[in-house]
């Protein structure tokens, strides 16, 4: 009764889930708002606006973005290749997944916000890949690999067996 895959009343993966979630969310939400300030300069942004549009409307407000672009990937992931046990069970499976989703919602945002809306311009100082005849920039696809793989890393700890993550104790918050 209590071992079945997703039963959280004391069972194997029993309660796993929301800590990797949380764990993810964390890394998610960390990583894209340090992101955001370190790759401003490669958008014209950085050149033309005020210091309140850089870090206010720009950094903070893309990196509340992207939480919400990371959730998206992550629930259509867990919905479809998923299971009632994650992350114990099709960890890699959800994680690849929600990684190219990313990317590919990246690659439409990009176009969308640069070709369609014309709410931003990269910088000369942004390398770029053509995809489909349309430059995406390197520094925001590279963003939906790195982050999301670091929050999947320490997401992923929950999966380790406890005597060989000694190093790595539960705490309040996180474990």
């Amino acid at each position: 009764m209590g071992t079945e895959p997703g039963n959280t009343s004391g069972g194997r993966g029993s309660g796993l889930w929301r800590t990797a979630l949380r764990r993810y969310l964390i890394a998610i939400a960390l990583g894209n708002l340090a992101w955001e300030f370190a790759h401003m300069p490669l958008y014209t942004i950085w050149a033309t606006g005020t210091w309140r549009e850089i870090i206010v409307v720009a950094a903070v407000h893309c990196a509340g973005g992207d939480i919400l672009i990371a959730l998206s990937p992550l629930m259509i992931a867990l919905l479809t290749v998923g299971s009632g046990a994650w992350p114990l069970e099709r960890f890699r499976a959800v994680a690849t997944l929600t990684i190219v989703l990313g990317i590919v919602s990246t690659a439409f945002s990009d176009w969308l916000n640069i070709v369609v809306r014309a709410a931003w311009t990269y910088a000369d100082l942004m390398p770029t890949l053509s995809i489909l005849g349309f430059h995406v920039g390197l520094s925001p696809l590279m963003q939906w690999v790195v982050i999301p793989l670091v929050a999947f890393a320490w997401a992923g700890l929950m999966r380790v067996p406890t005597n060989r993550r000694q190093a790595f104790p539960k705490t309040g918050l996180l474990g």
